[in-house]
């Protein structure tokens, strides 16, 4: 177990390093230069600014002050907002998208497993056909249409919550049922179809042949490992849900890491981008470690062969 533990961890840290080479290379093959916006400076105060954040240096040299940075926690000032180091956003920014996220994370589990469960035990009947219907609505509405008519509905028409801003402790929850909707209809085709495949399964039959009723096989023996499935999606759909919540945060009007991250694109705030670009890699990183000890744990033939 440590062993896989271990070789998780290095791929992690090669991925996060490698997420940053690639959004510094990418910025640096975009047209434009990181001060574009600023056409009122003159060259002096330009080549200071250049030299200030080290775009005078070469590329490799930038490139390595990064990673050496970002290795030892020493986190760069942002162009865009002067001031502020991009830790100081990030931990500004970020509670307010986790606010969104976790809950959708949760909504879709309490919506899409049972989902999809009723829809494997009942194969083949309206109900089945009915959650297979619903699940392909949702799995083609993207955020960008939900989220309207979502905040139409209980926004406008009901006025149950706020359409925008983050005003009230209510606030989070149409972003996060725009969300929480979709992603339960992903993990209630990954449930239907993964519990199918186990209950017809040889140790299911040798149980029934057994004597053991309905309930202890669904319970005890097919939902175990027809989780597995659903578990490896989660680390995906998590890091999904943060970075979607992007387009969320800017159909609600909200001051998450959203905002920042498109305002930095639009400003070509090269610091804050490869700032957030490397944090949501280590969430990413963070969840599938968590997932694939999850998996390890519920299936020992993981670890023996990792």
């Amino acid at each position: 177990m440590i062993r896989f533990l271990v070789s998780r961890f290095v791929q992690g840290v090669v991925v996060i390093f490698t997420v940053i080479t690639i959004t510094f290379l990418i910025l640096k093959a975009s047209p434009g230069g990181p001060f574009r916006s600023e056409r009122t400076l003159s060259p002096e105060a330009l080549a200071a600014k250049m030299e200030y954040y080290g775009f005078d240096k070469p590329w490799p040299v930038q490139l390595w002050r990064h990673i050496v940075h970002y290795a030892t926690f020493q986190f760069p000032e942002s162009q865009l907002f002067s001031g502020r180091t991009v830790d100081e956003i990030i931990v500004s920014g970020f509670p307010v998208s986790a606010s969104i996220a976790v809950p959708a994370l949760l909504l879709a589990l309490i919506i899409g497993v049972p989902l999809g469960a009723q829809a494997a035990l009942r194969p083949n009947t309206l109900e089945d056909r009915t959650s297979q219907l619903a699940a392909t609505i949702g799995i083609c509405t993207p955020s960008m249409v939900l989220g309207p008519v979502l905040a139409i509905l209980f926004g406008l028409k009901l006025r149950w919550f706020n359409v925008s801003g983050w005003f009230d402790t209510s606030d989070w929850v149409l972003p996060a049922m725009t969300l929480g909707i979709i992603y339960s209809a992903y993990i209630a085709r990954l449930t239907r179809g993964s519990l199918r495949e186990t209950l017809a399964q040889e140790f299911i039959r040798t149980a029934r042949a057994k004597g053991a009723d309905n309930t202890t096989i669904i319970f005890k023996h097919a939902l175990k490992l027809a989780c597995l499935p659903v578990l490896n999606f989660l680390g995906p759909a998590a890091a999904g849900l943060l970075t979607g919540s992007f387009i969320v945060e800017t159909v609600y009007q909200l001051p998450g890491l959203g905002q920042f991250f498109i305002a930095s694109a639009i400003n070509n705030d090269q610091e804050l981008l490869i700032a957030i670009s490397a944090f949501y890699a280590v969430l990413i990183v963070s969840f599938n470690l968590a997932v694939d000890i999850l998996q390890a744990w519920l299936n020992p033939r993981i670890r023996l062969h990792a």
